[in-house]
């Protein structure tokens, strides 16, 4: 029998979503440091930072973490944006109260934002994004 909650604790899934990550967090953090020392600014440097691995992102979890890459169900991008946009806001929550605190173009506050981000779209793509069709009816596409 088939239990979502059962796949948020699966070892292998899990490592592929870290090493998705990796390169996601490698590459966005790169930007944003970047971004910082052109003076961009705090938001933008995070807007561009999490911009830059949203598209790598979902190819890369859809095909290989997922392993959804047979056939993508409808609305999968659209609850992968989403899912994207909830973790994001969480994310930017903690620069913005850290800003209010008076840390301003600090790394180690993205740092943080990161991980909150990370926990957060990692339990939505594994139990809202990336989910099996329903084994009863597999024609059945139209759920959200």
């Amino acid at each position: 029998m088939f239990t979502r909650s059962s796949r948020v604790f699966e070892a292998t899934r899990l490592l592929r979503f870290a090493a998705v990550g990796l390169l996601n967090t490698a590459l966005g953090y790169t930007v944003i440091l970047v971004a910082l020392a052109f003076g961009c600014g705090d938001i933008a440097s995070n807007i561009l930072g999490y911009a830059s691995g949203l598209i790598l992102g979902f190819v890369l979890n859809s095909r290989w973490t997922f392993s959804s890459a047979a056939r993508l169900r409808k609305g999968t991008a659209l609850r992968y944006a989403l899912s994207f946009a909830i973790a994001y806001g969480a994310n930017l929550g903690v620069v913005l109260t850290a800003l209010s605190f008076g840390f301003t173009n600090n790394p180690w506050v993205h740092l943080a934002g990161i991980c909150i981000y990370s926990v957060l779209f990692y339990l939505a793509s594994s139990w809202f994004v990336f989910v099996p069709a329903p084994l009863c009816n597999p024609s059945d596409d139209t759920a959200f």
